[in-house]
């Protein structure tokens, strides 16, 4: 289906996702990033923009994400949009990974089983769309969507694999020089026996090959193969309860962005095992390469206003080496910032070894610790 079918407001707002690539680059394409298009946080913050759009325009806002995301509008779906509370309409466009009978990753399948009942059960009505859904159907589906808009409610169109196309390249990059891959080596190479706490996406994927290509054990790895924007909360649980092991995190703009108040509570806490290393692109690269806004914010700034007390931000591969070595002996939470390239290998592979297999080979190396 050709996306287009699917553009059906004057504002958009949402978080990308690989599976509705092709809705991302026509937007992109369409509006780039402005008042009309905004690519948002994480998908609650996507839902209650949408709402001030709504009670500014009296329009129905157009808001997109992963199937991953419905978690994070819960809340404001059922406590503000929901006819009981404020009835303001919204338009969901969903992309359905782990979808029953379709191969995906393990964060991704009971997610997938869950996607429909879960907006149902929060009051949204669904359209499913996949590679068979023709015009007349589709035009069915918006006669419908826009009838239960008008009453005040919200509708989701879930969009199954492939269902999408849009005939524009897009290309994403920035003027960094640094490629995430050999960021992650060099981090490696200094890490020895500490742990690595990794956050989703490719990061993970990358870690899991150099440890392969190294010849080195996972079980110094928690892989965060789900969950966006938790991998500084989980590695916080673990330097907390583990004050004698050094904890780093490989984290991502992205992540970071998507759940932020998680650095406050690093900051406060000020653990001095922990190295949080965000690696900084500007992209949502995982899932296709959508600009953040991290390139327009100032994270070590705000990294410091959170109470990390020592605080650096490189953009070579010297800058890097000189501050790994040394960062091991500051004996206080660090925060480094390094400026990354958009792009990843197109061979790149996925960890071998299940989620299960990784979190109990971890916990065994925890034990020893």
């Amino acid at each position: 289906m050709d996306v287009k079918e699917l553009m059906l407001g004057e504002f958009y707002t949402g978080v990308p996702d690989s599976q509705l690539k092709a809705f991302c680059n026509c937007l992109i394409d369409t509006y780039g990033i402005s008042k009309e298009h905004i690519i948002a946080a994480n998908e609650g913050n996507c839902t209650a923009l949408a709402a001030g759009y709504h009670l500014a325009t009296g329009k129905i806002p157009v808001v997109y994400m992963q199937n991953s995301g419905i978690g994070n509008i819960i809340n404001p779906v059922a406590s503000l949009l929901n006819e009981k509370v404020y009835g303001i309409p919204c338009v969901f466009i969903v992309g359905w990974r782990g979808e029953p009978g379709i191969h995906d990753e393990p964060q991704h399948v009971f997610q997938g089983e869950i996607t429909i009942k879960l907006l149902e059960d929060i009051g949204i009505k669904t359209f499913v769309i996949d590679k068979t859904t023709a015009e007349a159907q589709m035009e069915d589906y918006v006669s419908q969507s826009k009838a239960i808009t008008e009453r005040g409610n919200s509708v989701a169109f879930v969009v199954k694999k492939g269902a999408l196309s849009f005939d524009k390249n897009v290309k994403y990059s920035n003027e960094n020089i640094m490629k995430r891959e050999d960021i992650i080596r060099h981090i490696v190479d200094h890490t020895g026996e500490d742990i690595i706490v990794s956050t989703t996406g490719k990061a993970s994927r990358e870690l899991f090959e150099i440890r392969e290509a190294n010849g080195q054990s996972h079980k110094y790895d928690f892989l965060t193969v789900g969950s966006m924007g938790h991998s500084s909360s989980i590695a916080l649980g673990i330097a907390l309860q583990k004050p004698n092991t050094r904890v780093w995190v490989i984290d991502g703009d992205g992540s970071v962005l998507m759940h932020m108040g998680a650095m406050a509570v690093i900051g406060a806490n000020s653990p001095k095992n922990m190295i949080h290393i965000v690696i900084n692109n500007g992209a949502h690269e995982t899932v296709g390469g959508m600009p953040t806004v991290s390139e327009k914010i100032n994270l070590p700034k705000i990294a410091e206003g959170c109470g990390y007390p020592e605080i650096h931000s490189v953009d070579s591969f010297s800058e890097l080496d000189r501050l790994l070595e040394k960062v091991k002996e500051f004996d206080r939470l660090t925060f480094v910032e390094i400026k990354c390239s958009i792009g990843a290998r197109d061979d790149l592979g996925r960890p071998t070894t299940t989620a299960k297999e990784n979190k109990i080979n971890f916990m065994n190396y925890l034990k020893e610790l």
